[in-house]
């Protein structure tokens, strides 16, 4: 059973046009909420990286979030989880290696001894729970409260971190 998506023609230059538009507004924000961010860390003396492991990373997740339970809700579940993984996977490869190309990155040991590892663990996790529990295909409200509750340790673990004078 195929469901039509609920698409509006658009005439390709009034697309273009809006194309250009968020592409630019996008790019502006981005620089806006990065500059925002620092000056956050430096005030309250945190880490740049743990405010990009958390402030930065739902600032720019946001729309994520958004067009993911757009299609959830229509039942384009494939778009959902598509958006959400293509995402990771972008990030993961291209973002960090156009980065690298342009300036090279410092790695420091914390990302590699804390963040990769729980990066790892709950992609393997994710992997279980939606392959696993109920069968193929299928993440339940309590699976994603699971979820969600990770990710809600993993950040009260940072900021216990900043102020525990870890980070």
């Amino acid at each position: 059973m195929e469901q039509e998506l609920d698409v509006r023609a658009m005439p390709i230059r009034r697309a273009v046009f809006w194309l250009v538009v968020g592409l630019a507004l996008l790019i502006v924000s981005s620089r806006v909420l990065v500059w925002g961010a620092v000056e956050i860390a430096h005030g309250f003396g945190v880490s740049d990286l743990i405010i990009g492991l958390t402030v930065v990373a739902v600032g720019t997740s946001l729309p994520e979030l958004a067009s993911s339970i757009i299609a959830a809700r229509k039942g384009e579940h494939d778009i959902a989880l598509g958006n959400i993984l293509g995402s990771n996977l972008f990030n993961t490869l291209a973002v960090v290696g156009i980065a690298g190309t342009i300036h090279p990155l410092a790695v420091g040991p914390e990302v590699f001894n804390r963040d990769m590892l729980v990066m790892a663990a709950l992609t393997l996790s994710l992997f279980v729970i939606g392959y696993g529990f109920r069968g193929p295909g299928r993440i339940n409200r309590i699976e994603g409260a699971v979820l969600l509750v990770c990710y809600v340790g993993y950040t009260a673990y940072l900021i216990s971190t900043v102020f525990g004078g870890q980070a």
